[in-house]
């Protein structure tokens, strides 16, 4: 069929109205309904003068004919024209259904009153690829369906279904070759591999059997030597060969080696380190967190001396500690809620009050006195305190707030992995921040001269390097105050008293878990005050004290890590380790001192007189 046919439609009575009916399309060939239809002459080649054929349509271009037969043809694009120029096409006879299928669908559609320039569009593109395109004819005919751009659609949709799952058929079989290839290779080697272990474990199993029998014939050895001296007594030795003798006095002193217990370093003065944790530290008031965190709604979960605990505030919004292990099946309490000054647990709901009392058990019947342990409380500058120990607790420390026109600029929480003696014993140490620090807060610090001490010492003065005082405040805390010529730049040759702006630092290093601390730092200005309006700040500053931990992290691990082989940290103090020896001091000897004298370890030095060499 042309393109350029015109058709009277076939057309029946419907309720006294015509409709038209579509042509359907078949196996056999295109067929309509019962009624015939009527096409005009297709023009022939002497009929191709231009003449227009009369259409039944209106013609979507005929309001920009009238400037012109080439409109629009000067800005055309190459591939336009190219499109619209005639081409030569043969068409077998066989493939002349499927190439009139596009015209079925075409005639169908406007039958229904859809405009054909957008129906021929769809059509054409449908047609780019010649495979879908047949498998379209195919399933169209094959239901013997009325032929519309929806049918071409669905099945061209069908099509797109089923020639997709055939690829992916047979990439997959391509890949599951792959995989089978790299398995086989990964059996071989691994194969190898286990050849290459049995063969040393058998070496080593040798080597072991090997050292067994040695020992034995050792053993054997003594046992004999030792029989000989017990029936002869000694002078019979003297008759023994002479290289039994030797082998005898060579295994007695062996033994003498190992049984002798090893000297200690005079240097290190009774400094023991431990990552224990003494029974002692239990009788201290400990900050475990800070009071603006703690809200009404919140549990806060938190490790003292190895022991699970939970914060929350009760209904007159009082701080409370209880254990943080339910009752009934040990579930972790904090992971529950706060319900009018109750710790809820999860498991079961089961509610506590402050004391540790559980005060209601749903779906079951009230048991009277069950209860979870609970810690003596304390609400102080700006931090929630807490007793862990067995003694009468004492008066809550006055030393943790900032000096009087200081403001707060930060309060920032860090789970730390080393044993908290070791973070205090770091922080108490002056001496290494030239070192270490070189890319934060000591970038530049000069490298303090021993010289300069001698010399003022024999003049009379106190050489300050840094204007930094330092204080170890019992059990685990450390305050600082520095000296600051303008914002991060220090004065030197000063004390911190002299400067005119300071920065004020708290840390507190609660010892969670054995290797593990929690470490609280809070942070004072007593000039920039307008910076704690200032939103980002707290980040700012978080960032910073990351930066310093882990510039420390990287050394008091790594002393972590050899202390538990065996490793001694003060195996050779120095002179400069005084304010971080005193502490291990007071550390050895917490479990033996009284309830008086244990805040007797307080120590403030400022810099010159730790690193003075006078001790």
């Amino acid at each position: 069929m042309h393109p350029a046919c015109s058709v009277s439609l076939p057309q029946v009575r419907d309720g006294g109205h015509l409709v038209s009916r579509p042509i359907a399309s078949s196996s056999r060939g295109f067929h309509c309904a019962p009624r015939s239809f009527r096409c005009a002459a297709t023009p022939s080649d002497d009929e191709s003068t231009g003449a227009n054929v009369p259409l039944n349509f209106p013609d979507p271009e005929a309001k920009f004919r009238r400037y012109g037969k080439f409109f629009g043809g000067r800005y055309s694009l190459a591939v336009d024209w190219l499109g619209r120029a005639p081409r030569i096409r043969f068409r077998q006879k066989a493939d002349r259904g499927v190439d009139q299928l596009s015209e079925l669908a075409i005639l169908n559609e406007r039958l229904a009153g859809r405009p054909p320039w957008e129906i021929r569009r769809k059509v054409d593109y449908l047609k780019t690829r010649k495979r879908n395109w047949e498998m379209i004819y195919q399933q169209v005919t094959a239901k013997d369906a009325v032929t519309t751009l929806r049918s071409l659609e669905e099945a061209n949709r069908k099509v797109e279904a089923a020639l997709s799952e055939e690829s992916r058929e047979s990439t997959s079989v391509g890949d599951l070759k792959k995989v089978l290839v790299d398995l086989q290779g990964e059996v071989n080697e691994a194969h190898q591999k286990l050849h290459l272990t049995e063969a040393r474990v058998k070496q080593n199993m040798d080597r072991i059997n090997t050292l067994k029998r040695e020992a034995e014939e050792l053993d054997a050895l003594d046992k004999s030597m030792h029989s000989i001296r017990s029936e002869a007594g000694a002078e019979t030795l003297d008759s023994v060969p002479g290289d039994l003798r030797e082998i005898t006095s060579s295994l007695d002193k062996d033994a003498k080696t190992h049984t002798q217990t090893p000297k200690k370093n005079k240097r290190s003065k009774g400094l023991e380190s431990s990552l224990e944790m003494e029974d002692g530290l239990g009788n201290f008031w400990y900050p475990v967190s800070f009071t603006s965190k703690l809200d009404s709604n919140t549990l806060i979960p938190f490790d003292l001396l190895d022991e699970p605990w939970v914060l929350f505030r009760d209904e007159n919004g009082s701080p409370a500690c209880v254990r943080d292990e339910c009752a009934h099946r040990a579930a972790p309490i904090s992971a529950g809620t706060v319900k009018d000054g109750k710790a809820v647990c999860p498991y079961h709901g089961w509610e506590y009050d402050s004391t540790g009392l559980c005060t209601h058990m749903p779906s079951t019947v009230q048991c009277k006195g069950i209860r979870v342990a609970s810690l003596p409380v304390a609400e102080r500058d700006g931090f929630v305190w807490i007793w862990p120990g067995d003694d009468v607790p004492g008066e809550v420390p006055d030393f943790t707030p900032p000096p009087k026109g200081y403001s707060i600029h930060a309060e920032i929480e860090v789970q730390v992995p080393v044993e908290h003696g070791l973070l205090l014993e770091n922080l108490l140490d002056l001496a290494h921040a030239p070192f270490t620090h070189t890319s934060t807060f000591a970038k530049g610090w000069p490298v303090p001269d021993v010289v300069k001490f001698n010399t003022a010492k024999l003049l009379g003065g106190n050489w300050e390097p840094y204007p930094i005082d330092m204080s170890f405040e019992p059990p685990c805390m450390v305050v600082s105050k520095i000296g600051l010529a303008q914002p991060g730049k220090i004065m030197r040759g000063q004390r911190a008293d002299t400067c005119d702006k300071h920065l004020h630092q708290l840390h507190v290093c609660l010892p969670n878990r054995k290797g593990e601390v929690r470490l609280l730092y809070r942070m004072s200005l007593d000039f920039l005050g307008w910076m704690r309006a200032l939103p980002f700040m707290d980040k700012i500053w978080k960032n910073v004290a990351n930066q310093v931990l882990g510039e420390d992290l990287v050394l008091v691990q790594g002393q972590q890590k050899r202390m538990s082989k065996g490793g001694n940290t003060w195996a050779n103090p120095v002179s400069y380790d005084k304010l971080a020896i005193r502490y291990r001091r007071w550390r050895n000897s917490v479990d033996d001192i009284g309830p008086g004298a244990r805040m007797a370890g307080r120590t403030r030095m400022s810099a010159g007189e730790m690193l003075s060499p006078d001790e």
